[in-house]
């Protein structure tokens, strides 16, 4: 059935629905990537957004349930070229429409995706909507500039857990203060901001013991169940909205090692006294090209945030510069030169993405041997 896409300043999109009727709100992004539609769709850094994919051709392998980096899809809809509806993969299980209708999320096909993409490229990411019952290019405008922004909101209550949680090879069990998993070498409190399962296996496979808490767990709380190392995981939004967490971040600096992923870099650069700032139209894809400032090696990485550290905010006498995004210098990682704090603006759980930049987990481990 058609479909309209409309844009805040006025924009308009046809295209048309391979999922059934609907109509929803929400920021309009683009990702880069050729592959990893599952991982980018169960990614709950995207919770708020309309996804526009680049590569024109998607779906053509289907989804499993060993591709999802979280319980469930996150982003408001799914913008794409063309849609295959009959995968051919040995690992597929069911195709990416059955998926997305399974959880009532919009899935938009026959867009031009090119030029949607060059207009935020040019505009900037802003507001939108989709919608396949109200055809109407000037109602659905308004509806569009009415819709909730991003800036100031705390969007990671819609994505954190709401109990605490332990991870195992067969995924996340129920329990607090590090009961419900085998022992580790380390363990590692790990602030849900939003996280993706990979950085769960990852730290598992190196030896670590994890306990997921609640973005809101109180530093007293974390502190009580004496962990070697604190890991601070992506998530959605402004780090400048969410409640309460800088704070607690700030409280903890320097009691043990501390390890920020994307929106958990973010919020450890407010707890440092710096400031963030809204990117144009943000990073997202896998082949952002990453210099590694402490080794001069470049990194292939995977990305998905639309807010930066502004690194002329930090003390530098106090904090140091290790890693900058190459193709528009912004800020990809910082460490703290008293604290045993460091962390990347980028994935490097991969997951989608090149495996490039796994060595900073191994980087964590070090800190908190």
């Amino acid at each position: 059935m058609k479909a309209l896409i409309a844009l805040e300043d006025g924009t308009t999109f046809e295209g048309k629905s391979f999922t059934g009727p609907g109509e929803v709100t929400g920021e309009i992004v683009f990702n880069t990537g050729l592959t990893g539609y599952q991982e980018i769709l169960t990614d709950p850094s995207y919770k708020g957004q309309i996804v526009t994919m680049t590569y024109p051709l998607i779906g053509n392998y289907g989804v499993n349930q060993e591709d999802m980096e979280s319980d469930k899809i996150q982003p408001e809809a799914f913008l794409i070229k063309e849609y295959c509806d009959f995968p051919s993969n040995f690992r597929s299980t069911g195709t990416l429409a059955k998926f997305l209708r399974s959880q009532n999320i919009p899935g938009i096909e026959g867009i031009d995706t090119r030029a949607l993409t060059r207009h935020i490229r040019k505009a900037g990411a802003m507001k939108g909507i989709i919608s396949t019952e109200d055809l109407n290019p000037e109602s659905l405008v308004e509806k569009a500039k009415k819709s909730k922004g991003f800036e100031g909101r705390d969007i990671v209550r819609d994505v954190t857990c709401h109990k605490p949680y332990g991870w195992t090879d067969q995924g996340p069990k129920e329990g607090s203060n590090f009961t419900t998993t085998p022992a580790g070498t380390y363990k590692v409190v790990t602030f849900d901001f939003g996280l993706k399962y990979n950085m769960l296996r990852l730290l598992k496979e190196r030896g670590c013991q994890v306990q997921v808490v609640p973005a809101y767990t109180s530093a007293a709380e974390v502190m009580a169940m004496n962990p070697d190392g604190i890991f601070l995981t992506n998530g959605p939004g402004d780090p400048a909205g969410v409640e309460g967490v800088v704070e607690t971040i700030r409280t903890l600096l320097g009691q043990k090692p501390i390890f920020g992923i994307c929106l958990g870099h973010q919020i450890l650069g407010l707890a440092y006294g710096g400031k963030t700032y809204k990117l144009k139209f943000g990073h997202r894809g896998s082949n952002q090209p990453v210099k590694d400032l402490t080794t001069g090696k470049i990194e292939i990485t995977s990305q998905n945030h639309g807010f930066c550290v502004d690194i002329d905010s930090l003390d530098k006498s106090e904090v140091e510069l290790t890693h900058l995004n190459l193709n528009d210098n912004s800020v990809e990682g910082i460490r703290h030169k008293k604290f045993p704090a460091f962390s990347v603006q980028y994935h490097p759980e991969n997951a989608p993405g090149p495996h490039d930049s796994i060595y900073l987990f191994d980087r964590f481990i070090e800190m908190m041997k």
